[in-house]
């Protein structure tokens, strides 16, 4: 019974003191908002700071984002979908003394496009060098790729002018080739002069049919050089009497099945040649990751500069904050010699600080929205926006607000009311 009685008297006691912090926090907001009626000047000019913090962290995220998503569809153009594969030696076994040339063929690459699902393009490349004449005497050693009508997709080539090879011109062995801007402004003056211009190549005439250039600068990362002529691998063959090649690239649908798709295809090939013939299979997935990479951490240092407006927004709100309790110091003292506590009085003017901090943070976040919204309703670009960052946004302010109003809470919090009073 007595127990009982306790257990009561314990839980009215803890009911009574929910309910008083319950009020002493609304009070304490209360408090705080009128404050800021009083001198909504202050409170603007306050917050000012933490609005260009919170909108600069917004608009850096939205800026390293766009700029990266740029550079990947930039190297994506490239060909990171596509996976090259290459002889790259060996064939003789340990009993035999002669070292065999095993090089892929066209049917290493039908047997690949049949058991590779993933597979949409693919196309052998025949490469060869061929002194070519510029006129003037000037003759200059040229790269001639022997491809197939797929290598257009493979390696995203645009055409200005005139067209590509296609299924016809490779079955019927037609002698005609699609050649670089720069070869086209070098031999004739123009691109548009180039088509239908004929050359020799190593004796044998060939029709111009395009002009071609690639999509993006690859940096090296392609075997297209900058005087490249290309011609119907089936013409190629002509040059080189055999029908193998020591390289055939693959396109596939995305960029995640590269990986797997390499090691599928060197499995494919290998098992259809010698056991010691050696094939590799190459991709710029890794070329991709790293882009990605530097761009994330280039983001996150801007993120860190555009996080010290937020610590200097902090300053100025423990400034005002300090001039607040100095110009409030008989205020403070009236609250406590009526009853007011430390607690009650440091979260009194911590709320204040908290309460400038996010609400400059909020008016930032609609600021920093505002503009890439903006961009994406009058313009065809969407700008991509992150709602991680207005989370770590809205944070960072609260933070902010807690950290740079504490030493102006706690001072006024340990005045003493006697001499508070006493103040003039």
């Amino acid at each position: 019974m007595i127990q009982t009685e306790e257990a009561r008297r314990h839980a009215f006691e803890q009911t009574l003191l929910s309910a008083r912090r319950t009020m002493l926090l609304s009070e304490t907001l209360k408090l705080a908002i009128d404050s800021f009626r009083a001198s909504k000047l202050r409170f603007a000019l306050t917050a000012l700071g933490m609005v260009i913090g919170t909108a600069s962290v917004i608009l850096v995220v939205t800026i390293g984002l766009t700029g990266k998503r740029f550079i990947l569809e930039e190297i994506q153009k490239i060909g990171t979908n596509s996976v090259e594969l290459e002889y790259s030696g060996g064939g003789a076994t340990g009993t035999e003394n002669v070292l065999y040339n095993d090089y892929l063929t066209r049917e290493d690459e039908k047997a690949v496009v049949a058991q590779v699902p993933g597979v949409i393009y693919s196309s052998p490349v025949l490469e060869m060098h061929d002194r070519i004449s510029f006129g003037g005497g000037v003759v200059k050693d040229t790269l001639v790729l022997g491809v197939s009508p797929q290598y257009r997709y493979i390696r995203n080539l645009l055409i200005p002018v005139g067209r590509f090879l296609d299924e016809t011109d490779d079955s019927a062995h037609i002698k005609c080739a699609v050649v670089t801007e720069a070869f086209a402004h070098e031999r004739y003056g123009s691109p548009d002069a180039a088509l239908g211009k004929e050359f020799e190549i190593s004796g044998i005439p060939f029709t111009i049919i395009g002009v071609f250039r690639q999509s993006v600068d690859d940096m090296g990362q392609s075997e297209i050089a900058e005087q490249t002529i290309l011609i119907p691998y089936s013409v190629a063959r002509y040059f080189t009497g055999t029908e193998n090649v020591k390289q055939i690239y693959f396109s596939m649908r995305t960029m995640e099945e590269v990986p797997d798709a390499s090691r599928e295809i060197v499995r494919i090939v290998s098992a259809r040649h010698r056991t010691n013939s050696v094939y590799k299979a190459q991709n710029l997935k890794e070329l991709l990751n790293t882009a990605a990479t530097i761009s994330d951490a280039l983001t996150a240092i801007l993120v860190l500069v555009a996080a010290v407006t937020l610590a200097v927004g902090g300053v100025g709100i423990m400034n005002i904050m300090l001039a607040t309790v100095r110009s409030r110091i008989r205020e403070i003292g009236i609250r406590k010699a009526m009853g007011a506590t430390y607690r009650e009085i440091k979260l009194q003017f911590l709320a204040e600080a908290v309460i400038i901090s996010l609400a400059g943070g909020v008016a930032g976040t609609l600021v920093g929205m505002a503009v890439p919204l903006s961009i994406r309703l009058f313009t065809n670009y969407p700008l991509p926006i992150s709602g991680l960052s207005v989370l770590v946004a809205l944070a960072a302010a609260t933070i902010v607000g807690v950290i740079f109003g504490t030493v102006p809470a706690t001072r006024a919090a340990q005045m003493d009311p006697v001499e508070s009073l006493k103040y003039e």
